[in-house]
């Protein structure tokens, strides 16, 4: 969902799980959908871990816990690995996450992310351990994110990380702009230089 982004505090889900494929994220069985509805890729988001082989929820998976909830999903080193379907950063915006936080995404999923108005936020391994500990303490731990200054907060203990974001992807995410966006909002100034090479 195309939506500005600058500020945001939220509780978090926790996945305190190292290399999480893009098959976790979202089964490939899901790749053969017709359809490009958020709802329905985020309504299977980790699908295989959310219910039971016979269709049953599966109480024991965080995303099925009340106790958590939030726009941020924090989540163990090398998240997003595997194959490159960016239908695993639809699922994931899909479910409502704006933010993920690992120390280390596979970079095709995370350019996908930014694609996707998902913001994935690189910190340090000890940083993310503080997070989980700071979540499992206090399910309604707050961590902020801020866009325009590149910080992520832990408000539970005031730690403060500084992360890095491509300045292009940082202005599309503010703007609330695609690249598709981005060039039609150049359209006079490429048009100009068109032009230009055309009377040459």
């Amino acid at each position: 969902m195309k939506q500005k982004f600058e500020v945001i505090i939220s509780t978090c889900v926790p996945l305190p799980l190292e290399n999480v494929d893009t098959d976790q994220i979202i089964p490939a069985r899901f790749l053969k959908a017709t359809t490009r509805d958020e709802k329905f890729f985020g309504d299977n988001l980790f699908r295989d871990w959310r219910y039971h082989p016979d269709g049953s929820i599966n109480r024991k998976f965080v995303l099925n816990d009340p106790t958590y909830g939030g726009e941020i999903l924090v989540a163990g080193k090398n998240f997003g690995s595997g194959s490159s379907r960016e239908h695993a950063a639809w699922a994931i915006a899909g479910y409502g996450f704006r933010v993920v936080i690992s120390s280390f995404f596979a970079d095709i999923h995370k350019n996908n992310e930014l694609n996707n108005f998902v913001l994935p936020v690189v910190v340090s391994e000890e940083f993310l351990r503080e997070l989980f500990r700071s979540i499992s303490a206090d399910p309604k731990t707050e961590v902020e994110v801020n866009l325009p200054a590149q910080t992520v907060t832990n408000k539970a203990t005031g730690r403060s990380e500084k992360f890095e974001i491509n300045a292009y992807k940082k202005h599309c995410l503010m703007n609330g702009l695609d690249d598709i966006d981005f060039l039609l909002s150049h359209k006079d100034k490429i048009e100009s230089w068109e032009n230009k090479q055309v009377s040459k």
